[in-house]
């Protein structure tokens, strides 16, 4: 892991596109296990907003949205094309991404420790929804709140106000971290609205975006969903 090809090799869309693979088929076989009945009441808020803007077009619906979401990983998949003759998959490197998403997990976990009972009171569902859901989170919510919004807000500002690249990377750090804690006082099942709760997810956006920038989106869904175990084990070895 000191060798700094590993660095430089996996931050990109390619190794994004494996690592994240079997998050992905997990979190979409937990949902069919648990209720193919209520998939769209079980599914990640996140996962369900974007179902229901590419519903609007009528052409994906509730299931669809598996099939877009593969299709715009080979997108990012493809951009390589050029490089991929001269790019070897190193599996020893998807382990360490592994390893190296556990820590970044941790270290949010760490950096959000004192706000952990406010996210306990506020836990719901049985052990197996929430396990899916936090898979969810990691995906969905990282796709959304960091691969899209960070690069959306990074261009809008950017041609606004002629800023240059870390100015636009910035920005939009920030402006999705904002958005990714609004969110979560959305809809019928969010949160009352609570400041330092907000600064508390605020927090881990922009922790999560810093990831996601340096790092790629894998380590990114990663870190967020060991994060969110992370306070699920708690949960239950505290009920």
């Amino acid at each position: 892991m000191n060798n700094p090809s590993y660095w430089s090799t996996t931050n990109s869309p390619l190794y994004s596109f494996i690592f994240t693979i079997p998050l992905f088929v997990i979190y979409e076989i937990g949902v069919f296990t648990i209720s193919v009945n209520d998939i769209v009441i079980l599914r990640n808020g996140a996962d369900v907003l974007m179902r229901q803007v590419l519903g609007v077009f009528g052409i994906y619906g509730v299931y669809g949205f598996s099939a877009s979401f593969m299709i715009g990983f080979m997108v990012a998949f493809l951009r390589q094309k050029k490089a991929l003759k001269s790019t070897a998959i190193h599996g020893e490197y998807l382990i360490w991404m592994f390893l190296e998403s556990i820590c970044w997990g941790f270290a949010l976990y760490i950096l959000m420790i004192s706000t952990t009972p406010l996210l306990i009171a506020n836990a719901t569902g049985t052990m197996l929804q929430q396990v899916v859901l936090s898979i969810g989170a990691g995906i969905y919510e990282e796709f959304v709140f960091r691969v899209i919004l960070i690069a959306g807000f990074g261009s809008i500002l950017g041609f606004i106000f002629q800023w240059k690249k870390i100015a636009k990377t910035a920005s939009g750090i920030v402006f999705a971290a904002a958005l990714f804690s609004l969110f979560h006082f959305m809809g019928d099942y969010g949160e009352d609205p609570n400041f330092p709760i907000f600064m508390m997810r605020f927090t881990a956006g922009v922790f999560l975006g810093i990831i996601y920038v340096f790092r790629g989106f894998g380590p990114a869904a990663y870190a967020h969903t060991v994060y969110d175990l992370i306070v699920l084990t708690l949960v239950t070895t505290q009920l």
